[in-house]
């Protein structure tokens, strides 16, 4: 196998390292957040780095970039304290991706993108209406990370929207069925595929395949 220590890779240029970095961790998912600012103005951002926290109660993260990079998804989250997730579809990756340009404070990336935005109950943020999967969060905290002046955003999800078909007898969701892609690193996006599903693992315990 090759070795490359962190000084040498610190020696790279930072394109290089930056795609190296990024792809190093794996595949991750990717999602669309969606937003409006004080004056209700929409915004639409792609994030990779979407982190499940836990079941009960339903907590999602998501690490922000350094303000000066990426300060519109955190800023209009802190003002109205809503938000969605949207999954992406291989339909619509390229216009997914499109929103990672930096868009001037105040322009609509749905209208810049040619995305739909869709407004469902009492979420004051819209939805993609494009995606399969889509769910409402309300923000619980915001904690900076200082080492790299990022944030770890935390919310606590609100409304959860599905085909009805995705969803398994035992509560797990086929994400692969609706068409959901994965991403590596900061350009590269794949389609999924179920390999297998397993009991819970238990010492001694002969571990068995779940019909799928």
């Amino acid at each position: 196998m090759q070795h490359f220590s962190i000084n040498e890779i610190k020696e790279w240029d930072r394109f290089y390292r930056g795609n190296f970095i990024n792809s190093l961790s794996g595949f991750k998912s990717a999602s669309l957040i969606g937003t409006v600012n004080k004056v209700g103005r929409p915004n639409l951002a792609i994030f990779s780095n979407i982190l499940h926290l836990g079941a009960d109660p339903a907590l999602v993260g998501f690490i922000n970039r350094p303000l000066d990079a990426s300060p519109h998804t955190l800023c209009n989250i802190q003002v109205t304290g809503a938000y969605t997730l949207n999954h992406i579809c291989e339909s619509f990756v390229a216009a997914a991706h499109q929103t990672s340009a930096k868009y001037a404070a105040g322009e609509d990336e749905f209208t810049a993108t040619g995305l739909t935005a869709e407004y469902r109950g009492n979420c004051k943020a819209p939805f993609v209406a494009e995606s399969k999967v889509q769910y409402s969060l309300k923000l619980v905290e915001v904690i900076p990370i200082q080492h790299n002046n990022t944030f770890l955003v935390i919310g606590a999800v609100q409304d959860v929207y599905l085909r009805k078909d995705i969803v398994q007898p035992d509560g797990f969701i086929a994400i692969d069925k609706a068409g959901s892609i994965t991403s590596l690193g900061i350009d590269g996006y794949y389609t999924a595929t179920l390999t297998a599903r397993y009991d819970y693992a238990k010492p001694g315990k002969e571990l068995a395949k779940i019909a799928t």
